[in-house]
């Protein structure tokens, strides 16, 4: 089955009680029980529920992978990989990454006794500097939170694979439709479902996919003890989305290349931040591991000026001021105030999230709409 067929059937089945083609939304906390433990499958929501079940089969299929799991924010999905650990143990990650999860690694589990370590990781042979008995788990971002850097997964995965590690993506950013961290090499894919997989603005989830049994039912079994699953009614809404992600992400593909080479040429843009350009550090890789070069772009004003920069986001029309992104609308954020601010000034800086920054999630409008929204803002 082809991708585009997944989106909309994969891992699906219609009900059985009345052959309903979408899975109803069982908004039920409980279900009945001939005698102690004589259930259908199902017997508390939170350990399972029929449509967050349906849904985390769409997840699984749509990433290739055999076992998903749907969970209340992307925060929560990360949280759960976090457990895992044990404390003592260490764990490399990009150094360009979503604030939230900065945060979360920071201020939540280094109190725990989680060591953490940052590190530029568009050249892979870094991370072998940092490798030793304590380290247990990989996190990477590709394409980075907001610079768009690309790391590549298959050497990353060769790197764990060598060391008995494992390799998280949050493929958040590139969607299964671009990108398929599992097929590369990775043993856990994250998303925040919010983003793209949602599509529409209008939930908060988080989804892992992974491959082995054996992690499936340690991370289950947090997911079920830790409790931090999603309702019905959002699995609903996401189930309802991934059916358009496909036809979605190409507008979105297609939107975000026109945006990117339209501030590319103008004379008051600094940096513009986009995979697609060939001059992109690691474009060759991008082309390689992705199909397309997704809907995200970043970008600075001349002399990254702060005010301009400002300025700039008030006068939008089209493009709302907004946190989050991958909905169906354009929005633009400000990292260092917004989705960056939990990370220190100067960490921030030493990775390019200046003052100036400019984030866009360009959505799938009419793409001239959108050049003469930010024409005008600019100008």
């Amino acid at each position: 089955m082809k991708f585009n067929t997944k989106t909309i059937h994969g891992g699906q089945q219609c009900d059985p009680a009345y052959g309903s083609v979408m899975p109803p939304i069982y908004q039920t906390s409980t279900y009945a029980q001939s005698t102690p433990g004589g259930h259908k499958g199902y017997e508390y929501s939170r350990t399972h529920n029929p449509t967050r079940h349906a849904l985390e089969n769409s997840f699984a299929s749509i990433e290739n992978g055999k076992y998903g799991l749907a969970f209340a924010s992307g925060l929560a999905a990360i949280d759960a990989i976090l457990k895992l650990l044990k404390p003592g143990d260490e764990v490399i990650s990009t150094n360009d990454l979503y604030g939230g999860s900065y945060r979360l690694f920071t201020k939540i589990y280094k109190d725990f006794g989680i060591k953490f370590h940052f590190l530029c990781m568009e050249n892979v042979e870094n991370i072998e500097n940092y490798i030793n008995t304590n380290t247990k788990l990989i996190w990477v971002e590709t394409p980075t939170n907001p610079m768009m850097n690309i790391i590549d997964i298959i050497a990353t995965a060769k790197i764990s694979k060598k060391h008995n590690l494992l390799l998280a993506v949050d493929n958040t950013f590139a969607t299964p439709y671009l990108q398929k961290p599992l097929d590369l090499g990775a043993d856990i894919v994250m998303h925040s479902a919010t983003k793209y997989l949602g599509g529409h603005s209008d939930l908060v989830m988080g989804a892992l996919v992974v491959n082995n049994k054996d992690l499936a039912d340690r991370l289950y079994f947090i997911q079920n003890a830790s409790g931090a699953i999603c309702g019905p009614q959002d699995a609903f809404l996401a189930l309802r989305g991934i059916k358009t992600l496909h036809v979605r992400m190409q507008r979105h593909c297609e939107n975000g290349k026109a945006v990117a080479q339209y501030l590319a040429a103008h004379p008051k843009i600094e940096n513009v931040y986009w995979p697609g350009f060939k001059n992109h550090p690691n474009h060759l890789i991008a082309k390689t591991q992705m199909s397309d070069f997704g809907g995200m772009v970043s970008f600075t004003t001349k002399g990254n000026n702060y005010k301009k920069a400002i300025k700039i986001i008030e006068n939008l029309k089209l493009f709302t001021l907004a946190e989050s992104l991958g909905g169906v609308e354009s929005l633009a954020g400000h990292p260092a105030s917004m989705t960056h601010a939990s990370i220190p000034k100067q960490e921030r800086e030493k990775i390019g999230v200046v003052d100036s920054l400019i984030r866009l999630s360009v959505g799938i409008e009419d793409s001239e709409d959108l050049i003469t929204d930010l024409n005008q803002a600019i100008r």
